[in-house]
């Protein structure tokens, strides 16, 4: 099978290896030379000197959008995994895009939050708990001054830079219907992007969602309370582990293990639990909205799950 990879940063560079290691023939789209490496300087030449099976796009967040199109321009027409968050804000797909294309939030497939999915099945969800914080000049190689996270015009800050906790919240608890949000830059860090958030979210199978994001957090931590009228579960994302009511299951895997399966489920074609694009854009409309509820500081509601909720009711099915 042949792979593209649009962009050759860190990301760009796991994905190249995963996607070697699982057999792929691998090219990559980057402005300089990689030794070893097949590549082409623009995605029009590569889209000229080859056919491509699946193709990820690992560039930039605002570059996202414009390389969409051209891909499509280009004649492409199969498989294309978008880093998330899907773009730099809310803004809709290009006209006529590519029909089959994900987001590339990978910890629905981290081995915890399956466990957990699963076991809330028919529970009733009273109180929700996640904090994701990770200090961002120790977060990757380059200086942290220059990466996007940095800069709010490309895709940086809290909000959709730790957009895998949003993503999986939605999957696991449906639409949000209200928010309260607080956030901007507070701490020293070099940077014109918000550091921190926290949200209080009203959710379609839970009423009381806590959320905090930060670029501040020394320990690096990521971590889920969810409250049942059964049990209380406490995971714990970066150790592997799930707490039931306090008895501890241990759920191990390796950096690169949530990537490689997400390449698995496209490659296979099982595309069930990937992230398509009409929940990349909810996830975008969230994260627009909390923006809103923090500089007003007022509870903002989802316009779209009031509108989903009043359809199905006219259709005469229960909310």
């Amino acid at each position: 099978m042949n792979a593209l990879v649009i962009g050759y940063g860190s990301i760009g560079r796991r994905h190249c290896r995963l996607l070697s290691e699982l057999g792929c023939s691998v090219s990559v789209v980057s402005s300089r030379p990689h030794p070893g490496l097949s590549v082409y300087a623009t995605i029009a030449e590569a889209m000229y000197s080859d056919s491509w099976d699946y193709v990820v796009v690992a560039n930039r967040t605002h570059q996202h959008y414009e390389t969409l199109k051209t891909l499509r321009e280009r004649g492409y027409t199969g498989d294309v995994l978008v880093e998330k968050p899907l773009f730099e804000r809310l803004r809709s797909l290009p006209a006529e895009t590519l029909s089959r294309v994900y987001a590339g939030y990978n910890l629905r497939f981290h081995p915890v939050i399956r466990r957990l999915r699963g076991l809330l099945q028919g529970q009733r969800v009273m109180s929700t708990q996640v904090y994701a914080g990770q200090y961002l000049p120790g977060w990757r190689s380059e200086d942290y001054r220059y990466v996007y996270s940095a800069r709010r015009e490309e895709g940086g800050g809290v909000l959709l830079d730790l957009s895998h906790e949003l993503d999986y919240l939605l999957w696991l608890f449906g639409p949000w219907h209200q928010l309260a949000a607080a956030g901007g830059r507070y701490s020293r860090l070099d940077i014109d992007s918000d550091d921190t958030y926290a949200l209080l979210i009203r959710m379609a199978a839970c009423p009381i969602v806590t959320l905090q994001l930060n670029y501040v957090d020394r320990q690096r931590q990521r971590q889920i309370i969810v409250n049942t009228d059964e049990h209380t579960y406490t995971a714990d994302l970066i150790a592997g582990t799930l707490a039931i009511d306090g008895e501890v299951e241990h759920h191990p895997s390796d950096p690169d293990h949530t990537y490689r399966e997400q390449h698995l489920a496209l490659l296979r074609g099982e595309r069930g639990e990937l992230c398509g694009t009409a929940e990349a854009i909810d996830c975008l409309h969230m994260i627009e909205r909390a923006g809103t509820a923090a500089r007003s500081g007022r509870w903002v509601s989802n316009e779209k799950a009031v509108y989903d909720l009043r359809a199905r009711r006219v259709q005469g099915d229960s909310p």
